[in-house]
């Protein structure tokens, strides 16, 4: 079987790193570190972990957490604006502070709001915010969001960055099994060249790409 990388599509990708559960490759083009698909967790098994999480609208952590997007990409808006909260997990919270902004708002997300109809609008933001490290095909699902941004729209991610694979050899983040997908600056600037976006980084793990 001929391994390709799941942003890009290059093929024969090194071995970056190996634990006890997971091999985890780097694309040579796009610098994309990634868990081979035969190593993802199935729906049912991936929900589970995500039925876990306990985040809500009045957990004061939570929305200062996502103010580290939120607080720069909504310094960008005009009034009016409208967005879509990609990915928004079983306690949607950003699209509430976008709300409370006065910015109208929908929310996906493929387990706890799977209305596909919202994905056939168009918009002037879409937001990510822990999202990207879980796609099994990221080329194609981000390629799919800034379709639906309007010419001048944002795409806001956040998602915690790989550095060094001896940072990686010791990070937390990849001892989640529903994270298969993990991005460097590097990475998020050769996909923002591809898609013909601008992109900036706000923070350590927030990126704000806007379209032309």
């Amino acid at each position: 079987m001929m391994r390709r990388c799941p942003l890009c599509n290059t093929p024969h990708p090194t071995l970056y790193h190996q634990d006890r559960r997971r091999d985890y490759y780097q694309c040579a083009t796009c610098a994309l570190v990634f868990v081979p698909a035969e190593q993802h967790l199935n729906a049912l098994q991936e929900k589970a972990e995500y039925d876990q999480h306990q985040n809500s609208p009045h957990d004061t952590g939570y929305r200062r957490f996502l103010g580290r997007l939120f607080d720069p990409l909504v310094a960008k808006l005009p009034q009016g604006a409208r967005g879509l909260d990609f990915g928004c997990g079983p306690g949607p919270t950003l699209s509430v502070m976008f709300e409370e902004a006065g910015l109208a708002m929908a929310i996906y997300d493929i387990f706890y709001a799977p209305d596909v109809a919202v994905l056939n609008c168009r918009y002037d933001f879409i937001t990510a915010t822990e999202v990207v490290e879980h796609l099994s095909s990221p080329g194609d699902e981000l390629s799919q969001l800034v379709e639906k941004l309007v010419p001048g729209g944002y795409l806001g991610v956040m998602t915690k960055r790989v550095s060094t694979p001896e940072a990686f050899a010791r990070w937390h983040y990849i001892n989640d099994p529903t994270h298969v997908c993990f991005f460097s600056e590097a990475t998020f600037c050769w996909w923002a060249d591809q898609r013909g976006l601008s992109v900036e980084f706000p923070g350590n793990d927030t990126a704000i790409f806007k379209k032309h």
